[in-house]
This record gives C-alpha cells, sequence and structure tokens, in this order.
C-alpha cells in the first residue's frame, strides 16, 4: 500500500495505490488524523484501488478524527468492484451507508439503469 497526501488551503487529497482492507485501515486512519485541523474536506482518491472490503465502508463512514472538526468526506476513482461494495451496502442499509453523501463520481454504464422504452 502506498499512501499520498496533499493539502490545498482546507482540502485534501489523500491517494492510495492497493486494496483497502482490515491490514492497510489502520494506515489509511493514520493518513486521515495526520491532517491539520484547519483541514475540512477530505478526498479520498481511489483510482489506484481495485479492491475494497468492508474495512472500506469503515474508512468512509465511520471514521471521525481524534482531534478537530469533522471532514466532509467525498471519493473519486471507484472502480467496479469498490463501487459495488458502495452500492450493495447502500441498498442493504441505506440510512447507514448514504453514498449520495460521499458524492461518487458517474457510475459505470454496466451500473446505470437503462430508460424504460416508451411505446
Amino acid at each position: 500500500m502506498n499512501i499520498t497526501t496533499a493539502i490545498d488551503g482546507t482540502s485534501a487529497r489523500i491517494t492510495l495505490r492497493g486494496d483497502v482492507d482490515f491490514d492497510t485501515l489502520p494506515p489509511l486512519r493514520s493518513a486521515a488524523d495526520a491532517l491539520p485541523a484547519h483541514v475540512t474536506d477530505l478526498l479520498w482518491d481511489l483510482h489506484h484501488t481495485p479492491f475494497m472490503d468492508v474495512a472500506g465502508l469503515h474508512l468512509l463512514f465511520d471514521h471521525t478524527p481524534v482531534d478537530g472538526p469533522a471532514r466532509r468526506t467525498t471519493v473519486t476513482g471507484l472502480r467496479q468492484q469498490p463501487l459495488r461494495l458502495l452500492l450493495l451496502a447502500a441498498d442493504l442499509h441505506p440510512a447507514t451507508f448514504d453514498v449520495s453523501r460521499l458524492r461518487p463520481e458517474t457510475p459505470p454504464a454496466a451500473f446505470q439503469q437503462a430508460a424504460p422504452e416508451r411505446p
């Protein structure tokens, strides 16, 4: 796992290369906890994350900073398997896993529902 953090004003982007699982969850949380208190927006860049298990749900939905303000968390670069996991979690428990707050990018065509045909 390779983790890169970039800060621009009150926004931070954490980019990771590798899978998100319970072995990689602690260093990812540490990267988020290490952000300065003035950072209010956190973007997880998952372009290079082909696999995410339930640990990814904990990372995106359960984590609050140890000290400092709550941060608005968003994601970018969701690949097929992580996106499928998020959509499944949202389908099973929509109140717990509100993916709309993550503002994911437009899902791939395989996940978009086709518009009903009109006669």
